[in-house]
């Protein structure tokens, strides 16, 4: 079984990823889109990646906005999260 890293770094290796990708996790939460617990599990989820040290290179290089990775164990939650922020900006 894979040990998970840290919390702290995977906390803000999460928010660079939302960043670049142009996904408003604040907004989110404060709108009730995500709760604690939901980003609580996103962290999570981060800390077992095993894509790691390539999303740390590719955060290093990436100028935002950029499409989601796809090995980004995040993906489908910030893709959806992404969509309901273009919606709410119509």
């Amino acid at each position: 079984m894979q040990r998970l890293g840290d919390q702290c770094h995977h906390y803000w290796l999460l928010k660079d990823m939302a960043r670049v990708t142009d996904v408003d996790l604040v907004r989110a939460f404060r709108d009730g889109r995500i709760t604690s617990c939901e980003w609580a599990e996103m962290i999570d989820l981060c800390r077992a990646c095993e894509w790691v040290d390539g999303c740390q290179s590719w955060l290093q290089t990436a100028k935002a906005p950029r499409p989601i990775p796809p090995h980004c164990r995040n993906s489908a939650r910030l893709a959806h999260l992404k969509g309901e922020q273009e919606l709410a900006q119509r």
